[in-house]
């Protein structure tokens, strides 16, 4: 019964985060980029607030880590929200989420750079190339047409910023003494703040309002971006369960899976071999992954 209930409670993560990109599709049939990063973002901090301050919770305190979370919500919030909204403007929802799996090789190769990853495991060495060879399966530089160009860029970036911002989070703000969600809520805030001045850039375009517009960007926002955060930051703080890592593993599989089902997006067998290849490279890295005191999570929403 235990063993159901888990399989049950990973596969609605799966689900919750891997149809963030779904979303994010749907949305930009009516919205500019920037009106739903923007979006996301109000929606999103305005439900957490309502459920920090209903638990009876505080933002933290003005100071130092205000700054913290000020740097955390530019690279894990504002920069990916706004390159997945762009990305997907000419990039499929199933794409942009195996893309975004990449998050763990990224956290890696980053580690490798500033000399937080010493002694890289040859298994963990053989995933990275692994799955970077799938990203390049992908992005089929070979051809002439295909899911090349500055929309997958865009995603792979917005995979690596939240490489970025996961190991910034890790470091500066969990496990400090502030509920984690007080940190979401604060967060999310602080990344309003930072989207708004891009709304000159596109985000004072007439919206075309409609019950299907609305229920998206709710969803989008509140469902997809606010409590998928939240659950992100209790990941960060709870690192080393097999239940994250496997949500991790389900999140390109669900984000393919609705992209075929509800928006007839092709099921190109070159995107499938480069999933696998992206999940194998993925799997490698994770399973040889050395204990650490402040993890970061295996994957999130886009």
């Amino acid at each position: 019964m235990n063993r159901l209930r888990t399989w049950t409670q990973v596969g609605g993560l799966a689900l919750l985060w891997g149809s963030t990109f779904l979303w994010i599709d749907l949305a930009l049939e009516a919205m500019t980029p920037v009106q739903v990063t923007l979006s996301r973002c109000v929606l999103g901090s305005g439900a957490l607030l309502v459920a920090c301050f209903a638990s009876g919770r505080r933002l933290p305190p003005w100071g130092a880590t205000w700054w913290h979370l000020a740097v955390a919500a530019f690279f894990c919030n504002a920069l990916p929200f706004a390159l997945f909204s762009l990305g997907q403007q000419t990039v499929d929802s199933g794409v942009a989420g195996v893309l975004n799996a990449t998050t763990p090789l990224w956290a890696v190769l980053i580690g490798v750079v500033v000399g937080t990853e010493r002694g890289l495991r040859p298994v963990r060495l053989l995933g990275l190339l692994l799955g970077f060879t799938g990203v390049v399966l992908i992005f089929a530089p070979w051809r002439s047409t295909g899911p090349v160009g500055g929309g997958a860029l865009a995603i792979v970036a917005a995979a690596a910023s939240y490489a970025v911002g996961f190991a910034y989070m890790g470091r500066h703000l969990v496990g400090k003494g502030v509920p984690t969600i007080s940190l979401a809520a604060a967060q999310l805030v602080a990344a309003t703040a930072l989207t708004a001045p891009l709304l000159p850039a596109g985000g004072l375009t007439p919206v075309r309002v409609g019950a299907q517009t609305l229920i998206v960007v709710v969803i989008l926002g509140v469902v997809a971006t606010g409590a998928t955060f939240h659950l992100t930051y209790r990941i960060i703080a709870a690192e080393g369960a097999t239940n994250a890592a496997a949500v991790g593993y389900l999140l390109p599989v669900v984000s393919v899976a609705l992209g075929v089902v509800v928006l007839g997006e092709g099921l190109n067998p070159r995107i499938v071999a480069g999933t696998v290849v992206v999940l194998g490279g993925v799997g490698l890295i994770r399973r040889h992954q050395r204990p650490r005191s402040a993890p970061a999570p295996a994957a999130t929403s886009g």
